[in-house]
């Protein structure tokens, strides 16, 4: 079987010489050496100041909102639950806004209409889907024109620069998952990258049940933190990203090249690189749809319909602005398997599969 997805491991002996420090030291959690170590390389790596460590993806979102004082946002229909349901669990009120059918990230066109006739949504939670990068220029543009806070979910992009800058520079802050699932991971984790210091420094407290730094309390806050030993997962793995994104990202090229007369793909941001994080196909219609998940499963390829169903169907009480693009894309997305431990030969299977069937 050619696996969806499969995590990275760590290098056991590098990985035990990282734990025994931290038993040696007995500093397991708050904030400890490898705590600090991580957030130091990250942010050299990424090219980026302002990353705070958190426990989870979710929480980054959450605590993202409540540091930038968020309270009413737009946000995105096609993108993993957790986008919509971090935000929803605190009682924040949002509101789905269609995607454009070629990027499959948030319409700005439709954004701005948004905006113009609902000015008590005082921000965007955008993300960049399958790690494309929305067109943060715009966006940028209009959270000016507007004065609109935004956070990006940025669970998809790690290691993607737009016109050589970080993704993660653009917006006010810019969420990370470190799930064992992603091309970097702590085996759970997550961090939220800021634009302004300040922000960094009440998000840091909040992390922290809202702890100060002379130790008073004060607005309440959550336990948020990144543990010793998940830092420790991440020290091991960052020493070898730079081979993982650049074989990760060959296969995504090696597919789409292979695919390219064959099925519709997302059309990718112009000024950005790949980071091979998902390999996504769009079927014209759930019949193709239903086509090639059969084609691929005689054959032993795993294959998810990755953002099924479009989050506005999922909670159909919540706000929607036109969701037509998003509900007809999710309906007939499927994400193909990609992952460090794929080869070539891998991917010429899977490709020959879908271009049989078709």
């Amino acid at each position: 079987m050619i696996l969806l997805n499969k995590p990275v491991a760590p290098n056991l002996i590098k990985l035990n010489s990282y734990l025994e420090k931290v038993n040696e030291s007995g500093w397991y959690t708050n904030f400890g050496p490898m705590h600090q170590a991580l957030t130091e390389r990250l942010e050299d790596y990424l090219g980026v100041k302002n990353l705070l460590l958190v426990s989870n993806g979710t929480l980054a979102i959450q605590v993202a909102a409540k540091a930038l004082n968020i309270s009413k946002s737009v946000t995105t229909p096609f993108s993993f639950v957790a986008t919509s349901s971090s935000l929803l669990w605190q009682g924040m009120d949002i509101a789905f806004s269609d995607i454009n059918p070629d990027s499959l990230n948030i319409s700005t066109d439709m954004l701005e209409q948004v905006w113009e006739e609902n000015p008590s949504y005082d921000s965007l939670l955008a993300t960049h889907v399958y790690g494309n990068p929305c067109d943060v220029q715009k966006i940028e543009e209009l959270a000016n024109k507007y004065n609109k806070k935004v956070i990006y979910d940025a669970a998809h992009a790690f290691g993607v620069n737009v016109s050589n800058h970080s993704v993660l520079s653009f917006g006010d802050a810019s969420t990370l998952s470190f799930h064992a699932t992603k091309v970097f991971h702590t085996v759970e984790g997550g961090a939220i990258v800021f634009k302004n210091k300040v922000d960094y420094d009440k998000a840091k407290n909040l992390i922290n049940f809202g702890i100060q730094n002379d130790g008073t309390l004060g607005e309440p806050g959550i336990n948020a933190k990144l543990n010793e030993y998940q830092a420790a997962v991440g020290l091991c793995l960052l020493d070898n990203i730079d081979g993982i994104i650049e074989h990760r990202s060959h296969l995504f090229e090696l597919y789409r090249k292979e695919l390219k007369d064959a099925i519709e793909m997302p059309v990718w941001h112009e000024s950005a690189n790949y980071n091979g994080a998902y390999m996504p196909i769009c079927a014209k219609s759930e019949r193709v749809r239903d086509i090639i998940s059969a084609g691929l499963t005689y054959n032993n390829i795993q294959f998810r319909r990755y953002f099924y169903p479009s989050l506005d169907q999922a909670y159909p009480t919540v706000k929607s602005f036109d969701c037509e693009v998003s509900n007809s894309v999710s309906a007939n997305i499927l994400c193909l398997p990609l992952h460090t431990y794929m080869t070539e030969a891998d991917v010429y299977k899977v490709t020959s599969a879908i271009k049989e069937v078709l």
